[in-house]
């Protein structure tokens, strides 16, 4: 087994997520996954916790959605509404085998059944805010994420932990380092009302007065690498060329382009998935404001992959998500949709908050 599986589960553990004695820890994640749940496994047994396993297979997603009636995709087990107050700590462990396995499923089905799964996903996202639930999620290398980002898979394993400094002697140590850096930015977006971005076909304004600017540093992705906060609901204005393209579940849009107004998309244009984008704005209500607003720092991710784990964390970038905030933010959007979109800001792009320049072609003038 490579011996960075071993350091990654040491570090989500002790680190991510915190594991004390007597915890209840939820491992997630596809069987191809075997040697990381494994390992996690484990190291929630050293740490005195009691960790429970929920290993899924191939093919279950796609089944699924093609079989389900519409009973059936508004349905929801109590067992899962249980299982999200009684855990302590949750990790995700993603590893695809095929990324677009799900690339032909009708949008209405995925809409019903976001609908259908949204209060689990809020609930465990306030527990989160409370600070009654610890989760992360991460990726294992497979062959289809190594394919996506025109990898072989060995390439690909390196580019995951050299992303997650799992090279380097004590990762721990590193992270820590990392959150005490970006603890300065934070501070210093605090103070801030209004941020402008301006780029390539991008002038937009969103207002942040009264949010909160969170540090992720490997506490619930990993790896990590932004800062980001929830855009006051009724106020982003402007427009938006989106660099690289949005995916969503296998489905992948192109050179999204976005105008708002009072807080809220009021044109959409793509080169490719167009009628998809529109049919993921009308998911609901919500499904058409910003409810994320952030900032890549990881620069040792330069490499767009089509994985946004990764390529949302690029360092010199921002990213902006469609639908649903994250409670500890202050942001209050709701909606069954988290869409992520990434616009490039490394070569003439800039950030202005109050009206002073704090990030250009990339990087921050202040803090880091």
């Amino acid at each position: 087994m490579d011996p960075r599986i071993e350091k990654l589960a040491n570090v989500l553990v002790q680190y991510s997520l915190e594991v004390k004695p007597g915890q209840l820890v939820r491992i997630s994640g596809n069987a191809v996954a075997q040697p990381l749940i494994l390992a996690a496994y484990r190291a929630v047994l050293r740490d005195g916790a009691h960790p429970v396993v929920r290993a899924t297979v191939d093919g279950l997603d796609e089944a699924f959605y093609r079989e389900a009636n519409e009973e059936q995709l508004r349905f929801v087990p109590e067992l899962q509404r249980k299982e999200i107050e009684a855990v302590d700590a949750t990790l995700g462990i993603w590893a695809e085998t095929n990324t677009r396995a799900l690339t032909s499923v009708d949008p209405a089905r995925r809409r019903i059944r976001g609908d259908a799964t949204r209060p689990l996903s809020q609930r465990l996202l306030a527990r989160a805010a409370e600070g009654t639930l610890r989760w992360v999620g991460t990726q294992y290398p497979t062959h289809a994420h190594a394919q996506e980002a025109d990898m072989s898979l060995d390439e690909y394993a390196n580019f995951v932990y050299g992303a997650g400094h799992l090279d380097d002697p004590d990762p721990i140590a590193t992270w820590r380092r990392i959150h005490a850096e970006q603890e300065r930015i934070v501070a210093r977006l605090n103070q801030c009302r209004e941020l402008r971005v301006v780029g390539p076909d991008t002038d937009l304004t969103v207002s942040v007065a009264g949010r909160t600017w969170i540090n992720c540093a490997g506490d619930s992705n990993f790896p990590d690498g932004e800062v980001f906060t929830a855009p006051d609901e009724t106020s982003t204005r402007g427009h938006i060329r989106f660099s690289f393209p949005a995916i969503y579940g296998g489905r992948e849009v192109s050179d999204v382009r976005l105008v708002f107004e009072s807080g809220r998309v009021v044109k959409a244009e793509a080169a490719k998935g167009e009628d998809f984008l529109r049919q993921m704005l009308a998911m609901d209500d919500g499904a058409k404001v910003l409810g994320e607003f952030a900032i890549g720092t990881n620069y040792d991710i330069q490499r767009f992959t089509k994985n946004i784990l990764f390529d949302e964390k690029i360092g010199g970038t921002v990213h902006m998500a469609l639908g649903s905030s994250y409670p500890e933010s202050g942001g209050k959007n709701t909606s069954g949709l988290h869409w992520d979109m990434i616009c490039d800001l490394r070569d003439g792009g800039e950030i202005c908050a109050d009206g002073e320049v704090i990030h250009k072609d990339g990087k921050f003038l202040i803090g880091m």
